[in-house]
């Protein structure tokens, strides 16, 4: 299996993507990866590592900036290396992307190179996202800043394939997040949503708040890119404002010293369920391909476990569950002012 990694993407490219590559091709030995970036930087960074017969370079003279805007970036820079990166994988080259780079040129250059799974209207970002009772998928986290009803049912269908086919749920429970639990709840979209997904035959549990998320209440939740973005990163600032409090807390008063080394171990283990370095990275579910988006920060470990992302997608074939059953919902209608696109 050949997966294409833009190398020059996020704020510690190339070192971090490479030291990453280097642990996925020693924890996943049916790997291949192909580094997409400058070669130059490329092959300085590599000068670090052993040779690897599983590793190949290609050239992208181009990076695009996290500041850029996307469409326009995109188009005066063929070159880029999230560009070149996709464009191997729509000539069959390579089998998935990983890239920690810009979300947006990730996402525009995904849909203008694959196109979408036939049938689906948007594709949406699934982040996974720790939970009481293990990991739910949130969806979308930041392709569609805005929504309509049967795009968020289509998010619905897909999140549930996911969890379903890569998470191991068996009948995954859909959640919309709302801001109350009544039907009545949230504005005019949600509402709307809310018919679509009760009739959907989804094993769909209802409104879920934001309270409800970290309890497990769902297995996947359904929300638009806006929200979920914002949640996203909210999210992934709880454990350090947790750990910096404690730590100050602890520090004001001698015997709480004591006390916070006998439960060091369990808050190792709480940081370690709520890093985002042990989930690797979102995929961008849809479109007629593989893509799975980093964070910009990302570690190796990150980069690592965003490539068993991409292995398992390839590997559970999901996108194939996709095509069977999203032509299954499309029936359904939002009201008349909701137009699709």
């Amino acid at each position: 299996m050949r997966i294409a990694v833009d190398a020059m993407g996020g704020d510690h490219a190339p070192h971090n993507l490479i030291a990453g590559v280097r642990e996925a091709l020693s924890a996943f030995p049916d790997v291949e990866v192909v580094l997409v970036g400058d070669r130059g930087a490329l092959q300085r960074e590599l000068g670090r590592f052993p040779c690897d017969d599983r590793l190949e370079v290609i050239h992208a003279p181009e990076v695009i900036g996290m500041e850029e805007a996307p469409a326009i970036a995109l188009q005066r820079k063929r070159g880029a290396s999230i560009a070149v990166a996709v464009r191997l994988q729509k000539e069959g080259k390579v089998e998935a992307v990983v890239s920690a780079g810009n979300t947006g040129a990730v996402v525009v250059s995904s849909l203008l190179e694959l196109g979408r799974i036939e049938g689906v209207s948007r594709p949406a970002i699934a982040a996974p996202f720790p939970t009481e009772e293990g990991v739910c998928v949130l969806l979308d986290v930041g392709a569609n800043p805005i929504a309509k009803p049967k795009w968020l049912l289509q998010f619905a269908v897909m999140g549930s394939l996911y969890a379903n086919h890569i998470l191991g749920v068996p009948e995954p429970r859909v959640g919309l997040l709302s801001i109350g639990e009544e039907s009545s709840k949230g504005h005019e979209l949600i509402v709307e949503a809310h018919m679509l997904l009760e009739r959907s035959g989804l094993r769909f549990i209802g409104n879920v708040e934001g309270r409800d998320i970290l309890r497990g209440m769902a297995d996947v939740i359904v929300c638009d890119g806006f929200v979920g973005n914002v949640l996203l990163k909210f999210a992934e600032s709880i454990m350090d404002f947790f750990s910096a409090s404690l730590k100050g807390k602890v520090s004001k008063r001698p015997w709480r010293r004591l006390g916070a080394l006998l439960v060091r171990p369990a808050i190792r283990e709480l940081k370690e369920e709520m890093d985002y370095e042990e989930y690797g990275g979102a995929p961008l579910l849809g479109v007629n391909g593989v893509t799975v988006k980093c964070h910009g920060s990302s570690s190796p470990k990150a980069i690592r476990n965003a490539i068993g992302v991409a292995r398992g997608m390839c590997l559970n074939r999901i996108n194939e569950h996709i095509k069977e059953n999203i032509p299954k919902f499309n029936h359904f209608k939002a009201n008349d002012h909701f137009l699709e696109i």
